[in-house]
Order: structure tokens, then C-alpha cells, then sequence
């Protein structure tokens, strides 16, 4: 239909976006931080955050709207943990102080693992493989506390983590290789062949100790 003014009436507002298709993220064990701001958001969007907001009051269909929000970005097992609850802000709450309480301790233990990596050094009576293996191990920790420690990192804490027995091999690496662009992998490999040489060596220096006194 046109209207009096010789436009198109359906035509006079803008289209808005359907908030509906925004997708709802999914709180984990360690996403919660980062998860708070963007369901408020979408909450937001919706206009039901006042049903989470402190000191403020809320009409039943806010109340159902934002539940059936937090539904979509829980795991099942915390909705039938909170899902007795009867407004949305008692299980924002409830989450908050799980997850909150949860993050302290995983900050604690990845700020631990950290101070035990920094001060990590090979034995001398280990080998390449197991001082190695050290590290990687703790890199998979800390990615499983919601923190990545980049390969070259790990990278420069091997080389300056070996023993004395390999300062002449870490100075020749460092002068070959790019420490920035350089894998793991490569570097522990080039330790571990000079690491066979050092015992082929040893071995035939004992043998001719040994055959000299025969």
C-alpha cells in the first residue's frame, strides 16, 4: 500500500536484524571471563539483562527469556545443576561463584606450573628426550588451564635448560637456526644426535682404557 506521501508505508522503517539467529556461546571450564561479556551482550540485544542486573526487578517474560539464554550456553550438567533455581539472576549468580572460584584456583596452578617451568633444567643424568618430554608435558598443562606457552618459548627454555656438557652445540644451534621461526622438533633432534656422538665417543675412549691395562 502507498501512504499519503507517495511512499511505500511497508517500506518507511529500517529492517532490523533478527536477534534470534545470534548464536549463544558455551561456557567451559575455562572461558568464563571472556563468556560473561559476551552472553550480557547478548542479553543486551535481547533487552533482558535487567533480569540479571543487581538490585533490579523484572517482569515474568524477561525472566523466562533470559533463562532459556543461559539454557542455550551451559553445559548440560550445570543446567540440571541450576536449572531448580527460579529466576535467571539466582543461576547467573550461582555460575559466577562456581566459575569465578574455579578460574582463582586455575590461575594459582597455572602460575605454579609456570614458576616450575622457567626454573626447569635438564639432569645431568637424563637425556635429551626425557628433558624434552619435561617441557612439552607442562605446555599441555598449561593449555589445559586456558594457557599457551608458544613453541618458541619452549623453544629458547630447552637450549638454555641443557647442561654444560652441550654449551659448544647450544652456541653452534643459536648461530645456524632462526630461534624465532625454528621447531622444537628440529632443535631437540640436532641435540639428540649430538647426544649419541658424546656416548659413541665415551664408549670408545672407555674401551681403550680398557684394552691398555688387559
Amino acid at each position: 500500500m502507498v501512504g499519503s506521501d507517495g511512499g511505500s508505508g511497508s517500506n518507511t522503517e529500517k529492517s532490523v536484524p533478527n536477534s534470534t539467529t545470534l548464536q549463544c556461546p558455551m561456557l567451559n571450564k575455562v572461558n568464563y571471563t571472556v563468556w560473561a561479556l559476551r552472553i550480557r551482550a547478548i542479553f543486551n540485544v535481547h533487552g533482558v539483562w535487567e533480569a540479571i542486573e543487581p538490585g533490579t526487578e523484572t517482569d515474568v517474560k524477561k525472566n523466562n527469556m533470559a533463562i532459556a539464554l543461559l539454557f542455550q550456553s551451559i553445559p548440560e550438567e550445570q543446567i540440571l545443576q541450576v536449572g531448580n533455581l527460579k529466576t535467571a539472576k539466582e543461576m547467573w549468580n550461582a555460575l559466577k561463584a562456581r566459575h569465578l572460584g574455579a578460574d582463582r584456583v586455575r590461575e594459582a596452578r597455572l602460575q605454579t606450573l609456570m614458576s616450575e617451568f622457567e626454573a626447569l633444567k635438564m639432569k645431568d643424568t637424563s637425556t635429551v628426550d626425557e628433558f624434552s618430554s619435561q617441557l612439552t608435558g607442562m605446555s599441555s598443562k598449561a593449555a589445559s588451564l586456558g594457557s599457551i606457552i608458544e613453541e618458541q618459548k619452549i623453544v629458547k627454555k630447552f637450549l638454555s635448560g641443557l647442561p654444560r656438557r652441550f654449551i659448544h652445540m647450544v652456541a653452534s644451534v643459536e648461530q645456524i637456526v632462526d630461534l624465532k621461526t625454528v621447531s622444537l622438533d628440529d632443535v631437540v633432534g640436532r641435540m639428540k644426535a649430538y647426544e649419541e656422538r658424546i656416548k659413541d665417543e665415551e664408549l670408545q675412549s672407555d674401551n681403550h682404557e680398557f684394552t691398555r691395562f688387559e
